[in-house]
């Protein structure tokens, strides 16, 4: 569990987030269970994608206005989550995915570890979009992405409490895998509208579990080299570094106080 609940999640913003998490899934999976028309395979998710970003960017503001409502959020919480999603948007904009080599993966856990699973969340998804504004790297990709790492520093606050070496391992672990579930999930964005040859190309009217079997295959074939230089890169980065970096960002939030409760003299 997180040392301290920076951004806490009232029923409200609990709320936003399961509905765009519903939005996003639907928008991964409904290739399999609904056969794509001829223009939506021709241009992908560029049709849907400005109607998924609509949705998903203003339930993420959701969470943030739902926490403040409910008095859960203060300024040094949105103070430091704007610097450290800025942090994560520079580390993306410097290594943008070049052979596996993202650090901003570690810092999503590490700072949903520290400050909270709603924390994380919101870290995630910020520094995906501080870093494509940075980069010009904005497309139908971009909803896809913010999702995705939203849930990479909700999943670093959802560990159980530990300490020391084991926290350590947990934490590098974890992000072993999810290096692995980014790209597993990422691809999904484009893989359905794409021809790529027998057997491991999306196939219209073919079962989902069929397709699914050919999705295996196209990732064994194209993607799990680099998911798992992604997967390795941040295993090692928390093995190494994640010490440190959770000495500080808790140095960060005792002096922050945010579980300090306010009294009037």
């Amino acid at each position: 569990m997180a040392d301290v609940t920076a951004i806490r999640v009232p029923v409200a913003a609990a709320v936003a987030m399961t509905l765009a998490s519903v939005l996003t899934l639907a928008a991964f999976g409904w290739p399999f269970l609904f056969e794509p028309a001829g223009e939506a395979r021709a241009t992908s998710h560029a049709g849907d994608a400005p109607w998924i970003f609509a949705m998903v960017l203003p339930l993420l503001a959701a969470i943030v206005l739902a926490e403040l409502n409910a008095g859960t959020i203060d300024a040094k919480a949105i103070a430091l989550l704007g610097m450290l999603s800025a942090m994560g948007g520079a580390l993306r904009a410097l290594s943008p995915g070049i052979a596996g080599f993202e650090p901003s993966f570690a810092l999503f856990l590490l700072g949903g570890r520290v400050f909270g699973r709603g924390f994380g969340f919101v870290l995630g998804a910020l520094s995906m979009f501080v870093g494509a504004l940075i980069t010009g790297g904005v497309g139908p990709w971009l909803p896809f992405q913010m999702m995705t790492a939203g849930w990479v520093g909700f999943l670093g606050g959802c560990l159980p409490r530990a300490s020391g070496k084991v926290e350590i391992g947990m934490l590098a672990v974890l992000g072993f895998f999810i290096g692995l579930f980014y790209g597993l999930l990422m691809n999904l964005w484009f893989w359905p509208f794409g021809n790529y040859g027998d057997q491991i190309s999306f196939v219209p009217g073919a079962t989902a579990a069929e397709n699914l079997v050919n999705y295996v295959r196209y990732y064994a074939l194209t993607s799990v080299v680099w998911d798992l230089a992604r997967a390795n890169f941040t295993f090692l980065l928390v093995l190494f570094l994640g010490t440190p970096l959770l000495r500080a960002l808790r140095r960060v939030s005792r002096r922050a106080a945010f579980d300090a409760e306010a009294r009037f003299e």
